[in-house]
């Protein structure tokens, strides 16, 4: 078959009409020097701060500083594949994670990514870690409570929807258990919670997740976990991260919890980028802007208005403190970012007094707003009660002889200690912890011997919960105390039938 040459010239001249020139320009550069997980990268003039960039190992990294002839860029990985001389792409990607409701039941990384053994996470959505905070106008005062199920929590320091409320206190007095606890009692409060672990050992991080997958909590959680074998750069985004994820379901119009276990370590490790990537120390040989650091972290919990779907996102950070000293840097740092502080006492954990909360140095800026009515109504004494105890306890160790008034506010004392204290990972609902704080301040226990009251308490919530449940039922769905004569009538009719243990 023979073509014609008009015929090829024609077919030439239509190729090159619609011929289309496609150049994907991508600025690389080129590794200077690596180490520490840290590369300094010469040849991305135009790189944005916090984009994401790829190493020709496949290991990505964050553009930190942005220096006249260099580039710092933290390495989200292992460096050791990385070498002098080895190219780097820029993504044109700030750094993003993963987001949506497929999130739910997962343990990932800081990068969004599953290590629990469960396969991939099939979400389409993401956002950047860094955003804004809601600005005064798109949030709404804090007036919904966010019950913990833990009655020295929500008596005496309440949380609400949309505060941050630091738990601070020394290595083993109970911080992680306090957030356990809280998650636990979650379960039915239409709230998505995200547990961040920071620099912890991957044994813990393992043992609470499967005590969240024991209690049914890891159909509502997502863990996020930077434990402390990987690199620095990845315990300084994983709180971010966390907070990102809980920002979806916010903006949704949903309630998220998320707690940060704990920000001293994030806080050790953003010291160590910032000595690699050669940022001035300031006070405490701190970066300068370690205070930065949290607040643009915390101030990220809020309270929407109802224009903007009323959601809210509730902040739980720790900070681990030496010797009880809350006066130090980090502690007093984020003390000034948060609306409030659980302090949690070794010397009380020790004596047994658990959850270890000091009630004389915690404190909630937000107070009766995020408490129901009925519990406000119950608890108003409670913290002065437990003042005068422990001012009158130091004096009472020197005299014999006291009078009345002195002993039964002693014996007042020592049965609000008693009532306060509760086992571990079991949360009560607000509407029994009313009843038992009733019982407490009308006078009730004074009779009752102290090492009976915690039985005292056990049984008047099952014997409730058989004879009487309309009573607990009426607080319950109104937030209301019932009448004072059903309710003393309640608690006396139980007491009648209580047998005090014989010594």
């Amino acid at each position: 078959m023979s073509v014609k040459a008009e015929e090829i010239s024609a077919l030439i001249k239509k190729q090159i009409e619609n011929y289309q020139a496609e150049i994907n320009v991508t600025e690389v550069g080129t590794v200077i020097e690596v180490g520490d997980g840290i590369a300094r990268v010469h040849g991305l003039d135009n790189v944005m701060s916090n984009e994401l960039v790829e190493f020709s190992s496949g290991v990505m990294g964050l553009a930190q500083n942005l220096e006249e002839n260099n580039v710092g860029i933290i390495i989200l990985g292992p460096f050791t594949g990385i070498r002098e001389g080895s190219e780097v792409r820029r993504t044109g990607r700030i750094m993003e994670v993963p987001v949506g409701e497929e999130l739910i039941g997962r343990v990932v990384n800081p990068l969004g990514q599953p290590v629990d053994g469960l396969g991939p996470i099939n979400t389409t959505k993401t956002r950047p870690i860094e955003s804004p905070a809601p600005g005064v106008m798109d949030r709404k005062s804090v007036h919904e409570p966010l019950q913990t199920g833990i009655k020295a929590i929500d008596a005496l320091v309440p949380i609400g929807r949309g505060q941050r409320e630091l738990i601070i206190g020394d290595r083993q007095t109970g911080k992680t258990s306090v957030a356990i606890d809280t998650i636990l009692n979650q379960a039915d409060q239409d709230m998505v919670c995200i547990y961040v672990a920071i620099g912890q050992k991957e044994s813990t991080v393992r043992a609470t997740v499967e005590t969240l997958r024991k209690h049914g909590a890891l159909d509502y959680t997502i863990v996020v976990t930077a434990a402390a074998s990987q690199p620095a750069p990845l315990l300084y985004l994983a709180p971010y991260a966390g907070v990102t994820m809980g920002e979806e379901f916010m903006v949704n119009g949903k309630h998220v919890l998320v707690v940060y276990d704990d920000l001293s370590k994030q806080a050790v490790a953003y010291r160590e980028l910032s000595l690699l990537l050669r940022r001035p120390p300031g006070r405490e040989a701190f970066p300068g802007d370690v205070f930065y650091l949290h607040s643009r972290l915390l101030e990220r919990a809020a309270k929407l208005s109802d224009a903007k779907g009323g959601g809210s996102l509730t902040a739980l950070p720790f900070v681990e403190t030496q010797a009880g000293d809350i006066s130090a840097y980090i502690p007093t740092n984020v003390i000034s970012i948060t609306d409030g502080q659980i302090f949690l006492q070794s010397d009380l954990f020790f004596s047994g007094v658990r959850p270890a909360i000091n009630a004389g140095l915690s404190v909630s800026r937000v107070g009766g707003a995020a408490q129901i009515k009925a519990l406000r109504r119950v608890s108003g004494t409670l913290r002065l009660d437990l003042a005068s105890y422990r001012e009158l306890e130091a004096f009472a160790q020197f005299g014999s002889d006291l009078d009345k008034a002195t002993q039964s506010k002693l014996a007042r004392g020592a049965r609000t200690v008693e009532v306060l204290k509760q086992d571990l990972n079991k949360p009560i609902r607000v509407e029994k912890q009313v009843m038992i704080f009733y019982a407490l301040t009308k006078g009730f226990l004074d009779d009752i011997p102290v090492e009976d009251i915690n039985r005292f308490e056990k049984e008047l919530y099952a014997w409730i919960d058989q004879t009487k449940p309309a009573v607990v039922e009426h607080i319950r769905n109104t937030g209301e105390l019932a009448a004072d004569e059903e309710m003393s009538a309640t608690i006396a009719e139980f007491k009648k039938g209580f047998v005090v243990t014989e010594k």
